[in-house]
C-alpha cells in the first residue's frame, strides 16, 4: 500500500509562519538598534578624536599632528568643506603645493627638520576668520595610515576701546572684533540713571565686527564706564567727568586725575581728543613727544600731569588724559581756558618811568635855574632830590 505523507493543518502552517515573522521582526529590531548604536559610538569617536585649537586673528597658529616614526611618510592636509579645500601636501621627501587652494597660498609650513620624527604639524600664518573651521590631517607610512581631525577657532580680542564725551554725549567703540562682541554701561556710583544699551554693530569685509554706543549724561557728577566683551576677553574704559582750569601762557600744569598709578599703565596726552601730544609706554620709560607739540612740553609728573610752557589761545582747548593697560583705559578730559597776562603791573610800571623822567626833566630844569647857588648845596639838593626849605644862598657877586 502506497502511503501518503500526511498533510499538515492549516492552523499549525499559520502558527509557524507567524513565529517566523516574529522573528524576523525581533531580527529588525535588533539590526536598527545596532545601526543606532554604531552611529553614535562613531559620533562620540569622532568628537573625541576632534582636537580643538584657538587662534588669533592675523597671528601665527599650529595645528597639531603626530604619526609613528617609519619610511616613506606622506601627509595631506585638508579643510573639510563641501568638495574638501586642499591645504598641504608632503611626499617624496618635499612639499607639494600644485593643487593647493590659492586661499592658503604662501601662509602654510610644515617643521621640515621634524618630519622624521614624527611631527606632521601645520603650521598656518596670518590666520583670516575664513580658515576656522575642521582639519583634516592624513598621515601614512610603511607601517599604517593615520587620521586626525582639528577644530581651528579664530578669535580677534577686543584690543582698545574708545570713549569720548562731546557736549553732554558719551559715545563709546571699538574695532576689529570677533566673534560678535557685547557692549554694557555702567555708572561709579551706581545710579538709577538710564543707560539704554542699543550698540550698532557692522561687520567688515574681513568678517570682523565694529560696535557703537552713545548715552546722554543727564547727570554730570558720575563717572561713566563702558565694557565690550568676547568669549576670550573684555576691556573696560572710564570717563571722568569734563574739568575746566585757568592758565597763563607762561606755564600752566593739567593733571591727570585716576585711581591708580601709572605702574603697569600707558600713558598718551592728546589735545581736541586727535592731536597726539606725547606717549610714554611705562612708568620707567622716557616720554615721546610728537614734534608739533616739542616748544610746549616741560615735564610730565610721576602721576601722569602735564606741564606746559610758552603756549598760545591757538593751544586752548580740552587735554585728554588716557592711562591704559590690558583690561582698562581711563580717560580724563580737561578744558584749559588761556588767561591773558595782567596788564596792570605793566601799566604801573610805565606810569612809574614816565613820572620818574618828569620829575628828572624838572629838577634839572630847576638847577639850571639856580645856576648862582652855592655849589655844594646846590649838588645836594639836584642829588638827594629833596624839597629845600629856608636855605641861604650865596650871591654870585659878593659885595
Amino acid at each position: 500500500m502506497c502511503c501518503l505523507p500526511d498533510i499538515p493543518e492549516s492552523s499549525s502552517i499559520n502558527h509557524e509562519k507567524s513565529e517566523t515573522e516574529q522573528a524576523e521582526l525581533k531580527m529588525g529590531v535588533y539590526c536598527a538598534l545596532y545601526l543606532v548604536v554604531a552611529s553614535f559610538l562613531r559620533i562620540l569617536t569622532s568628537a573625541e578624536r576632534d582636537a580643538e585649537v584657538s587662534c588669533v586673528f592675523m597671528e601665527c597658529c599650529i595645528l597639531p599632528c603626530s604619526f609613528q616614526v617609519d619610511t616613506e611618510v606622506i601627509i595631506h592636509w585638508i579643510q573639510r568643506t563641501t568638495g574638501d579645500t586642499r591645504v598641504h601636501s608632503y611626499y617624496n621627501n618635499q612639499d607639494h603645493l600644485a593643487l593647493q587652494d590659492q586661499r592658503f597660498k604662501n601662509r602654510t609650513s610644515l617643521f621640515q627638520d621634524q618630519i622624521s620624527g614624527g611631527n606632521a604639524s601645520l603650521q598656518l600664518s596670518e590666520v583670516k576668520i575664513q580658515d576656522q573651521g575642521r582639519y583634516q590631517c592624513t598621515t601614512s607610512t610603511l607601517s599604517g595610515n593615520k587620521e586626525l581631525i582639528i577644530n581651528l577657532k579664530v578669535d580677534a580680542p577686543v584690543d582698545r576701546v574708545d570713549i569720548e564725551q562731546v557736549e553732554n554725549r558719551i559715545t563709546c567703540s571699538s574695532e576689529g572684533i570677533y566673534p560678535q562682541p557685547d557692549l554694557t554701561w555702567s555708572t561709579s556710583p551706581p545710579s538709577d540713571v538710564s543707560l539704554e544699551n542699543n550698540p550698532t554693530v557692522q561687520q567688515t569685509e574681513q568678517l570682523l565686527y565694529n560696535i557703537n554706543s552713545s548715552l546722554i549724561a543727564s547727570v554730570t557728577d558720575l563717572v561713566y564706564s563702558c565694557t565690550i566683551s568676547t568669549r576670550t576677553n573684555n576691556r573696560t574704559a572710564t570717563l571722568r567727568r569734563l574739568s575746566s582750569i585757568s592758565g597763563s601762557s607762561s606755564g600752566t600744569t593739567i593733571p591727570c586725575t585716576s585711581n591708580t598709578s601709572l605702574t603697569g599703565f600707558s600713558l598718551t596726552w592728546r589735545f581736541n581728543h586727535s592731536q597726539i601730544i606725547l606717549n610714554q609706554t611705562g612708568a620707567n620709560v622716557p616720554y615721546t613727544v610728537s614734534e608739533e607739540w616739542r616748544q610746549q612740553v616741560k615735564s610730565v609728573s610721576e602721576s601722569g600731569s602735564l606741564t606746559l610752557k610758552d603756549f598760545s589761545s591757538d593751544q586752548e582747548g580740552i587735554y585728554t588724559c588716557e592711562l591704559s593697560n590690558a583690561e582698562e583705559t581711563y580717560v580724563t578730559n580737561t578744558l584749559l581756558r588761556i588767561v591773558k597776562e595782567s596788564q596792570t603791573d605793566v601799566a604801573g610800571i610805565v606810569v612809574g618811568v614816565v613820572l620818574g623822567i618828569i620829575l628828572v626833566t624838572i629838577i634839572a630844569l630847576y638847577c639850571k635855574h639856580k645856576q648862582g647857588t652855592n655849589f655844594l648845596l646846590q649838588k645836594l639838593y639836584c642829588f638827594n632830590v629833596t624839597p629845600l626849605v629856608n636855605i641861604y644862598s650865596v650871591p654870585n657877586n659878593p659885595p
